[in-house]
């Protein structure tokens, strides 16, 4: 299968006086997860509804393969989507409310089963929908959203309410979904776990594009937030030296130095001209929290 890939031109939404989207412009490529990432109130939902066509821009595009989705012919088949937690009849079971939905587009009616599976909710197919827990609920907007077997996947939130196994059958689904060809567009607070799923990633902040790109690009891009660890049972007097250097060290228990402003070559040099016993000596990569908070200080928006 080969997805559709998803272009985001210039958009822009204004809302009165509030710029919630402002000139925003990314590519989200096939065969690959991209994280869709920015602070409460960056215009993430915002910008996810106008590509759903939920939305009008007030300036810009934003297509799927090169159409509008509000052009496209039975988009069930070609997007699917879930911006919140599936909401379905309460007396409704899950697998009469995908029924619903298959009816509705013209599916086979089989179909409901073979996504529920896919899900992990066939024993809880009968199940009435106040009965499902926001982890379930999650999954059957996953299921609904695939029920046309679309190139394209987008969901905001998806992990919301799922256990740490659930977080991990997410991850599975979504790579291997990604692995067949599929476009996956993923807006996620959960930074730890975007860092373990996706390939690119796409930040914004008050609106505004921050930094795009592979997720490995972005992360060396702020290497130089990186500190290095030391330890030494000479710690006092060589975090003295270090400072003495121009580094500012932070001490930790059992001897620990956390540097930074001088990286793990300088700081080796440095232990070798003082003649200082290290027992550590490693540099500490930004996680993706890090980095995220370092591109968006400052930025974010109160929408």
């Amino acid at each position: 299968m080969s997805g559709g890939r998803i272009v985001v031109a210039g958009l822009t939404k204004q809302y009165k006086e509030l710029r919630a989207v402002d000139n925003l412009s990314f590519n989200v490529e096939p065969g690959r997860i991209t994280g869709f990432l920015g602070p409460n109130g960056a215009g993430k939902t915002t910008t996810l509804r106008m590509l759903l066509g939920l939305v009008k821009p007030t300036a810009g595009t934003a297509t799927l393969d090169g159409q509008r989705y509000a052009d496209l012919k039975d988009p069930l088949r070609h997007v699917g989507a879930v911006l919140e937690a599936s909401s379905a009849h309460k007396g409704r079971s899950g697998i009469n409310q995908l029924r619903v939905i298959c009816a509705a587009a013209g599916l086979p009616r089989g179909r409901a089963d073979e996504v529920l599976a896919l899900v992990g909710l066939t024993p809880a197919a009968k199940r009435k929908f106040k009965g499902y827990s926001l982890g379930m609920r999650q999954r059957l907007g996953i299921a609904a959203a695939m029920l046309g077997d679309p190139r394209v996947l987008i969901l905001d939130e998806p992990a919301n309410g799922l256990d740490p196994e659930g977080i991990r059958w997410m991850r599975d689904l979504l790579k291997g979904l990604a692995a067949e060809g599929r476009t996956v567009l993923v807006s996620s607070h959960l930074l730890s776990e975007m860092e373990l799923l996706a390939d690119d990633l796409v930040i914004i902040a008050a609106g505004k594009l921050i930094r795009q790109g592979p997720l490995a690009e972005v992360m060396d891009s702020m290497g130089d937030i990186g500190t290095v660890r030391v330890r030494t049972p000479q710690a006092e007097a060589f975090a003295k030296q270090l400072t003495e250097q121009g580094a500012t060290v932070t001490p930790a228990e059992g001897g620990l130095l956390r540097v930074s402003g001088l990286d793990a070559p300088a700081v080796g040099r440095a232990a070798l001209a003082g003649q200082v016993e290290l027992h550590e000596l490693t540099t500490e990569r930004p996680d993706l929290e890090r980095v995220f908070l370092e591109l968006t200080a400052g930025k974010a928006g109160i929408r």
